[in-house]
């Protein structure tokens, strides 16, 4: 079955597994003691933390093992906002970074500091001039991620991180969806990333602080990893981490071209094939094994379980797919279409085959869901159009106010309006996104008894 969710988690690499089931036999002593076993343990963990180092172009001993990818953030976030109290309690961030980083820009609201989110391009890219705008006299951080988790934009670190030094301003990179793809650019002051994007065991992530940032470690005190990182290392599931990492840069460059060339043409097919679908996301700056794209007048979760039907694993960043019922927060950034939202994340060694039969599948199931959905086809404009519409959407789930919607707009004179009626969160961002796509005007949100109303004047 083609696994196409690479970004969630990549599938365990095979130096992974050798080095994991070697290090369960070597490495289970305590490395802080001075016996023999002990020893052992020791040489796997420094040997481990070279490597690791080596891959991200730090220093071993500006390098620590966390539980997750995630608790490395937070405790990235939370030492170096400590470490810089006395500089101000500011922190500055793009509106597209990984929840753990906007979880922790929450956490630091919620205790009295203050955050400014940095707005994106349609791509999902920062402007750097935009970003260096952001830094105040009293900036204690700045977090830029090295490339998007949904979308696959690559963000202009090099550029960021000069403005951050300009302006005396750390910077943290989470580079958990890059790290395995090649070395991060210079001049972050600290990065985070975690093992089981690059096909590494899970539960094991990464912190590097760079000597000179301040960082004051927040928590009780512990006596390993620097003090940075409590609790007992997971020896072989870090063994593996490093082991793996290496393995997958060695491979990279190779993989890269190859799995840039299947991402190019899913693009293009895509857009081809399937009628009334955005691609999302930068086609140039982009990781090289992840596409996103959207599907008007498609139930994502109905098309993910279709596809999972099919034999392939993708995810999905639309609301009709999440418990909370609300797009996601990079989609909603950019200001593209989310519903019908599916990402497609290449691991390497994915064969050509897969996706080739992915792009002939596709087509047909997304026309099957909007079939079902009772999406609207072309038809002649109404012989006598009314002066405006209103439609009542009012309790119905994407993308159905949309189908809604499309399914009226002709019945109106040119010139005229069409109100929708609506209280899912997504039509705030799916509207828009379909005036955008369909050449119409959208006027804008109004306040209603219920929900809000959505206004769009014809244009064409």
């Amino acid at each position: 079955m083609p696994y196409f969710d690479a970004a969630s988690a990549a599938p365990l690499h095979p130096v992974a597994r050798q080095a994991l089931l070697a290090a369960l036999d070597e490495g289970w002593a305590d490395p802080a003691r001075l016996y023999r076993e002990g020893r052992r343990a020791r040489l796997l963990l420094d040997a481990a933390r070279e490597a690791a180092a080596e891959a991200v172009g730090c220093r071993p001993d500006e390098l620590v093992f966390t539980s997750s990818g995630t608790t490395a953030v937070h405790a990235g976030i939370a030492g170096a906002l400590s470490g810089r109290r006395r500089v101000g309690r500011h922190l500055a961030h793009s509106a597209v970074e990984h929840s753990s980083v906007l979880h922790s820009a929450a956490a630091h609201e919620a205790a009295g500091g203050s955050c400014t989110e940095v707005p994106v391009d349609r791509f999902g890219a920062v402007d750097p001039a935009a970003f260096g705008g952001a830094l105040r006299a009293d900036t204690a951080l700045a977090c830029l991620q090295s490339a998007n988790h949904e979308v696959g934009t690559e963000q202009p670190v090099a550029e960021v991180a000069a403005l951050c030094a300009e302006a005396g301003v750390p910077l943290l990179v989470d580079a958990a969806q890059s790290l395995g793809w090649g070395p991060v650019p210079a001049g972050w002051s600290l990065l985070t990333a975690s093992a089981h994007k690059w096909g590494g065991p899970a539960g094991v992530g990464l912190l590097a602080v760079r000597k000179g940032t301040r960082f004051s470690p927040q928590g009780p005190a512990g006596e390993r990893e620097s003090g940075r990182a409590p609790g007992f290392e997971n020896l072989p599931a870090i063994v593996a981490a490093a082991a793996s990492l290496r393995a997958v840069r060695d491979g990279a460059e190779a993989e890269t071209v190859r799995l840039r060339a299947l991402v190019d043409r899913i693009r293009g097919v895509v857009a081809e094939r399937v009628p009334d679908v955005e691609v999302v996301g930068d086609p140039v700056r982009r990781l090289p094994h992840l596409v996103t794209f959207s599907c008007l007048y498609v139930d994502g979760e109905t098309l993910l379980h279709e596809l999972d039907r099919r034999e392939f694993s993708v995810s999905s960043g639309s609301s009709c797919t999440s418990s909370t019922l609300t797009p996601s927060h990079v989609l909603k950034a950019m200001g593209v279409l989310s519903e019908g939202n599916v990402r497609v994340s290449l691991p390497p060694g994915t064969a050509g085959a897969d996706v080739d039969r992915f792009l002939e599948v596709l087509p047909e199931v997304v026309a099957d869901v909007r079939e079902r959905l009772g999406a609207p086809v072309a038809a002649p404009p109404s012989p006598a159009p009314a002066a405006s519409l209103v439609v009542d959407a009012l309790g119905r789930r994407c993308p159905i106010p949309v189908i809604e919607l499309a399914k009226v707009i002709g019945e109106v004179a040119v010139g005229a309006t069409v109100t929708v009626l609506a209280d899912d969160e997504a039509a705030r961002l799916d509207i828009p996104a379909w005036c955008e796509m369909r050449g119409q005007e959208y006027v804008g949100e109004e306040p209603a008894d219920r929900g809000s109303a959505y206004v769009v004047r014809r244009l064409s």
